[in-house]
């Protein structure tokens, strides 16, 4: 007989004292300790919730320096793994997210199927007009380019904050590595991608209350477009060359090298012809067309075999817990 799984909340507080109790009280009896991080808080969220909640589950994590998101959730992570809990299951403490549905989260995880499940609030298109115009063209944005950036392309919604994930595979993340900010949780895809993990959308609503977001799409579009080729190039490097070698890794450079070649000859050829105001032979033509359509033939296969290549079997059970050293600043009351 299996023991009983212990399962974990974190909550990262910055500027949500008027919505954390709320949503502490909401948490149901199926979850062992709550991890409640005061991100260096201006309005004293964690004191707050150690003077006024009487929830014996709950414990709060101090942090004297802000660290953003990605650090709060890692320093609840870690705690939450010293304290042998097997899962671990993040949720924002502004309301916008509904504890009601970690069973839901949590599922997939307990029956082996999964080792890290994530929101997805695309899923019901009949509730997507919820969701304000300029999330909405965001997250579309942000959801293709994390398919290529994370190499889940099944997944979509990636900057949605309400996860779980099996303490196993927490304990292997590269906690010093993943961003801390606004980028964390497609950051997290991409490091859960390199173990080899298995990963699920869970549908859910959304909701927008009168709770402020400190997330602008405008302005963290150009910077996440940044990180998410850096995110492409490593993935690939990682996956396709370093890890493993495959007919991919061949249709990879053999179609940038023919449509880079088809792409110039024919644009020089094109200048000549127009300085000289001569058609270009047809011969030079094809010489052109043939390279940028064997090479665009041989890009499509990549993605395809990329798109074949995710991950099929749960790591979990395969990983031993380790434990890893405490982020600095972080103080447990």
């Amino acid at each position: 007989m299996s023991p009983p799984v212990s399962i974990a909340v974190v909550i990262p507080c910055f500027r949500v004292r008027r919505h954390i109790l709320g949503v502490i009280r909401q948490i149901g009896p199926e979850v062992a300790a709550i991890y409640v991080v005061d991100d260096c808080c201006p309005e004293e969220s964690g004191r707050h919730v150690s003077q006024e909640c009487t929830d014996p589950r709950v414990k709060v994590v101090f942090h004297s320096v802000n660290q953003g998101v990605g650090g709060a959730v890692m320093s609840g992570y870690q705690s939450a793994i010293a304290d042998g809990h097997d899962i671990l299951v993040k949720v924002d403490g502004d309301g916008q997210m509904d504890p009601g549905l970690l069973p839901t989260f949590v599922s997939p995880l307990i029956a082996g199927e999964a080792d890290y499940a994530k929101g997805n609030r695309f899923y019901h298109l009949d509730e997507i007009h919820n969701m304000p115009a300029i999330r909405l063209f965001g997250n579309a944005v942000l959801s293709f380019m994390s398919k290529l950036s994370t190499g889940y392309w099944s997944i979509f919604d990636p900057t949605n904050g309400y996860t779980a994930i099996h303490a196993r595979v927490a304990s292997h993340l590269p906690t010093e590595k993943i961003s801390k900010r606004y980028f964390f949780e497609t950051d997290m895809l991409f490091r859960l991608n390199t173990l080899r993990a298995i990963v699920v959308d869970v549908p859910m609503d959304a909701v927008y209350g009168d709770e402020e977001s400190n997330l602008k799409i405008t302005k963290i579009l150009p910077e996440f477009l940044g990180k998410h080729l850096r995110n492409t190039f490593k993935r690939i490097f990682y996956n396709y060359y370093l890890r493993d070698m495959s007919v991919a890794s061949l249709q990879l450079p053999a179609g940038i090298v023919l449509m880079g070649f088809g792409v110039v000859y024919g644009i020089l050829h094109w200048v000549q012809s127009s300085a000289a105001n001569v058609p270009s032979p047809a011969g030079t033509v094809m010489l052109a067309a043939l390279p940028v359509l064997a090479g665009l033939h041989l890009l499509l296969a990549f993605i395809a075999s990329d798109v074949a290549n995710q991950p099929q079997r749960p790591i979990h059970k395969l990983l031993h817990l380790r434990s890893r050293k405490p982020l600095p600043h972080a103080q447990e009351l």
